[in-house]
């Protein structure tokens, strides 16, 4: 394993490009569209995007491992792996909605060292990596400092994604809030890290869901973790918070749990 720092943002601009390309030559045309075994839809476009994704790996870095939600894992023992979402919200891209995007998650070891939300829709491609901070298109970005849930503005994709335990606990939490927001997909993280968003909280995710966007995040100053406030890695529960503070973290995590 010899690449740099600098190296892996090369390399993850690299995939965002590729996949971007795909996705955009498909949304909002006619869809072949398929039902997986956990239910949610997924495209021609989805799967085309991962495979251009892991041709760049495996050229450019061909031991590292990779997670992707369409063509499955390979080599989670290397030291470095790659997690790729390559349309995160499927289902605004196949209802023409622009809040669709590209996830890239970087681990090292157990760390995310790097984090992309690569929106190319609305144009904004968001990176985070650790020790450097977060960027939207090359310019610094940075969470709020909201430290008060009564001061908090907080978004969720769907109402859809919670089982009804956890629904009644993000909708104590929700309710709390100076507001609440439903939809965005990957975007909310994205707004989190840029300032506008000050909480995400969501159930049910994936590592390739929340793993790009937990770099992002984290590069930013924000905090994430899981719902008991576990770091999030490739065998966590899905259950996610993300937060501006840890204060507003803490806050957040005490309520859920109440």
């Amino acid at each position: 394993m010899s690449s740099s720092t600098a190296d892996l943002s090369s390399i993850a601009q690299a995939l965002a490009d590729a996949a971007a390309a795909l996705s955009m030559r498909h949304f909002r045309t006619p869809l072949d569209i398929i039902t997986k075994a956990d239910e949610s839809p997924v495209t021609l476009a989805d799967r085309a995007a991962e495979t251009a994704m892991r041709e760049i790996l495996a050229r450019r870095v061909p031991a590292d491992g990779i997670y992707g939600e369409e063509h499955g894992p390979e080599r989670l023992e290397a030291e470095r792996v790659w997690v790729l979402d390559p349309i995160d919200g499927t289902r605004s891209f196949i209802t023409g909605s622009p809040l669709w995007g590209t996830l890239i998650g970087v681990l090292q070891g157990s760390r995310v060292v790097l984090g992309v939300v690569d929106m190319p829709v609305l144009k904004e491609r968001w990176i985070g990596e650790a020790g450097k901070g977060a960027t939207r298109d090359g310019q610094p970005v940075h969470v709020s400092n909201c430290t008060d849930v009564a001061q908090a503005r907080i978004v969720t994709t769907s109402p859809d994604i919670f089982a009804p335990a956890d629904w009644q606990a993000f909708d104590r939490l929700s309710r709390q809030c100076a507001m609440r927001r439903f939809g965005g997909d990957c975007y909310g993280y994205a707004q989190l890290a840029g300032g506008t968003i000050d909480l995400v909280v969501e159930t049910g995710l994936q590592p390739y869901d929340y793993l790009g966007p937990a770099g992002l995040i984290e590069a930013a100053g924000g905090v994430v973790t899981d719902w008991q406030g576990q770091p999030l890695g490739l065998k966590s529960d899905g259950r996610v918070i993300a937060a501006a503070t840890p204060e507003l973290h803490r806050q957040a995590m005490a309520i859920l749990s109440a």
